[in-house]
């Protein structure tokens, strides 16, 4: 196919990227950690620990989830925010020999339930805050290992101690649990230290992750993300940062790591690329107290600011922020959600720094397209295909539309998912007979390979850069008893870019808005939740009967 976008390419970003050079993403991590071995790795509230310690610990883990017997390719989730625990977990797992499947910590027990037994995970590492949350559906899983850790395992005896009290009695951040097979991380990690990670071969055609999301209906599903995929996108996103970050220079680099690494962006872009390229990630484990943030920040010379429009403009109407040095701040990349040209505007004009924005998606490792990373200023777009990617833009029937007509956005490349876990119908849905990944998402590409989208084809809604589907908002709410009906569209919101707007026809005339909304937050994690709830006599429907959720959705 013609490939426009390939003329754009700065000097030193390649057309190709060779993904081969590595079989496993454990091979990356491995040799970074024996390469930059005194470097710090990660801080994470003031402690920092190293890329030899971070070695060890996760020898030491790695091996001690070998010896509860999981065969090679045995699932084992994590459930945590962006403490010093999570990259050692990841580490771990993937050099044990197993799949990494990462949970929001937010979800409710039904949300929890539901991708432990699609992923059949056997082993979890939770952070204790949840494993309240764990102990309410662990029966109807097959999670036979838990470890559970808290806030302090790795800041330090005192520090440590402190922080677990604070978060435990005085916070009171940790509600009552009861898990009888669980072992205290720290207790995993020392117990495994008396055992040998034993070696084990896996491929680059071997399952690395299991990265959840809609895909295209409400069912939550996990893209399965092979060795090779990881590979390709952590070589694909550095090489095309090179013209602002140079990562082939013995300087080491910093991260800001806010976004939680759960989410495929940080874990890709900061996790991966992080530890790749030797770097430090400077962790933020709650983003949204946003003077502790900041506070976090002023002593940390950053160099790389993944964030997403949320974020970039909290921080930009923070006094405190405004008063930071960003002097060493080489690139901001924007990713999860558009970014908003006032946005983009007021962080350029307060930091010298554009934002980098880029796209993709859980299916994409994630990033598909980005901007060049040597952006003066905002352009509407989410940029050009990345190296060694491909995007079509295409009508209803396949077929490729010329430049500056819309179409929905197709990808191929080596960071494209194997499929849905388990679900060869739904990735029939997505995947064309030409291997491209149908985004869901409708845009026009122009002359130069530059994409803008212009809409969904899907229903989805996008919260804050993490996906919410209709259907599964509605079904939860049509289990209430006093609701006859239900619909959900997205509105858009200056804060999160879009919210939950659910309409509902009453079976009960007494049901109240802050009853459902009781019934809604037992159900469902907090982005998915409505923040407005409409009650009407009727929903409009096709000559079928179905729920037309466009006709809902406010005249332009």
């Amino acid at each position: 196919m013609d490939k426009p976008w390939l003329k754009q390419y700065p000097v030193g970003v390649p057309a190709e990227i060779d993904a081969r050079q590595y079989e496993t993403v454990s091979q990356v991590l491995e040799e970074s950690m024996k390469k930059y071995a005194p470097r710090t790795a990660f801080i994470c509230m003031g402690k920092s620990i190293t890329y030899g310690q971070l070695d060890t610990l996760s020898q030491n883990l790695g091996a001690w989830l070998q010896s509860r017997g999981l065969a090679a390719g045995g699932r084992v989730a994590i459930m945590m925010p962006n403490v010093m625990q999570y990259p050692v977990c990841v580490a771990a797992i993937l050099r044990a020999g197993f799949v990494v499947v990462n949970i929001n910590p937010l979800y409710t027990p039904r949300e929890l339930e539901h991708q432990l037994k699609d992923s059949g995970a056997e082993a979890i590492i939770i952070i204790e805050n949840f494993a309240t949350t764990l102990e309410k559906v662990i029966a109807n899983t097959p999670v036979k290992h838990v470890v559970v850790a808290a806030m302090g395992d790795l800041l330090g005896g005192l520090k440590g101690t402190l922080v677990n009290f604070v978060v435990r009695r005085v916070k009171k951040m940790v509600p009552d649990w009861s898990l009888p097979m669980a072992v205290r991380f720290n207790a995993a990690v020392a117990q495994g230290s008396r055992l040998a990670l034993k070696p084990v071969v896996r491929t680059r055609d071997d399952v690395a992750f299991l990265q959840y999301t809609g895909g295209t209906t409400g069912v939550s599903k996990g893209a399965t993300l092979l060795n090779r995929n990881i590979v390709a996108n952590m070589l694909q996103v550095e090489a095309w940062m090179q013209p602002s970050v140079n990562t082939h220079t013995d300087a080491q680099i910093n991260f800001v790591c806010a976004l939680p690494l759960y989410h495929i962006f940080a874990l890709t872009v900061c996790n991966m690329i992080g530890m790749r390229t030797g770097s430090c990630n400077l962790l933020i484990p709650n983003p949204r107290d946003i003077p502790g943030f900041v506070k976090e920040l002023s002593g940390f010379r950053f160099n790389v600011f993944p964030c997403l429009n949320t974020l970039f403009n909290a921080l930009a109407h923070n006094a405190e922020f405004a008063r930071l040095d960003f002097s060493s701040l080489k690139i901001s990349l924007g990713g999860g959600m558009a970014t908003q040209r006032p946005v983009a505007e007021r962080w350029m004009a307060l930091t010298g720094s554009a934002i980098v924005e880029g796209y993709g998606l859980s299916e994409t490792s994630p990033v598909a397209t980005c901007n060049l990373a040597t952006l003066k200023g905002f352009t509407g777009t989410i940029g050009l295909p990345v190296s060694s990617t491909e995007i079509a833009i295409r009508d209803d029937d396949g077929a490729d539309v010329p430049p500056g007509e819309s179409g929905e956005i197709c990808i191929r490349g080596p960071q494209v998912m194997a499929g849905y876990w388990n679900r060869p119908d739904e990735t029939a849905n997505v995947m064309t007979a030409d291997g491209f990944f149908k985004s869901g998402d409708v845009g026009i590409m122009d002359e130069t390979g530059a994409t803008r989208i212009v809409d969904r084809k899907k229903d989805m809604v996008l919260v804050s850069g993490f996906n919410v589907y209709p259907s599964e908002v509605e079904e939860v709410a049509m289990k209430h008893p006093g609701v006859l009906e239900a619909a959900v569209i997205g509105v858009p919101d200056e804060h999160s870019g879009e919210v939950v707007k659910l309409f509902i026809v009453r079976k009960d005339p007494a049901l109240t808005e802050a009853a459902l909304q009781d019934f809604l937050k037992e159900q469902l994690t907090g982005y998915k939740r409505p923040k407005y709830i409409e009650f009407r006599s009727d929903l409009p429907k096709s000559p079928v009967g179905k729920i037309l959720r466009r006709e809902l959705r406010p005249k332009a």
